[in-house]
């Protein structure tokens, strides 16, 4: 599975290679690259996602909570669909050309196209909550405060996100119309790439992934 997140990882970085290079919206494609789009393990994060939800409930506002718990939902969706593309890409070791035709191949043994978009329709309602909640009052000060009793809870992780987040997605709230044309560019990329991948000649599929791999800085 390591081989799928890594070329996962790059593809982000080819298909927003001109944010990532954006003063604007460099910030908020590096969270999203770093959070929900890395190869990065996130054992120790998935672990705490296990147990969040009794405690987070006395530990952080109402919509805080409600992000966490989304968030880790995404991230229980992703895991899943990696570990089939995991299984899928080694069952096609020996019959492609490139990577980026085994990758192709493995998608659509995967399949899941309703899965597929139902995980982009949560990593942009993850965008739209963060923006929202960078404009409750207070909110940023409470978290800088919750980080000892966060840590001593064993929620780093989770309150290294939210922090992140807040401060990723407060910045870009703070350009008009900012936090729209980022997830808007982010929905028709990712919803090209899917039909692409889902739809388009093998051959061209597989070429136009490497064209996009080699963008990747």
């Amino acid at each position: 599975m390591g081989s799928v997140k890594s070329l996962q990882a790059r593809r982000f970085r080819g298909t927003y290679a001109d944010l990532m290079g954006s003063p604007s919206f460099g910030p908020a494609a590096q969270f999203f690259l770093e959070e929900l789009y890395s190869d990065t393990d996130y054992t120790d994060r998935d672990l705490q996602f296990g147990r969040i939800a009794g405690t987070l409930q006395t530990m952080f506002p109402q919509p805080v909570v409600n992000t966490a718990v989304a968030l880790a939902v995404l991230h229980a969706q992703t895991e899943g669909l990696d570990q089939d593309m995991g299984r899928a890409w080694l069952a096609h070791e020996a019959d492609a050309t490139s990577d980026a035709a085994r990758y192709t191949a493995a998608w659509r043994a995967v399949g899941q196209r309703h899965a597929r978009q139902e995980q982009l329709k949560r990593v942009l309602a993850m965008g739209t909550d963060l923006a929202r909640l960078t404009r409750t009052p207070g909110l940023r000060m409470m978290l800088r405060m919750m980080r000892g009793p966060a840590n001593a809870a064993g929620m780093g992780a989770l309150q290294k996100f939210l922090e992140a987040g807040f401060d990723t997605f407060g910045q870009l709230a703070r350009q008009r119309g900012g936090v729209e044309q980022f997830l808007a560019t982010i929905e028709q990329r990712e919803r090209a790439l899917m039909d692409q991948l889902f739809d388009a000649d093998p051959v061209t599929c597989g070429t136009q992934l490497i064209n996009t791999l080699g963008q990747a800085r």
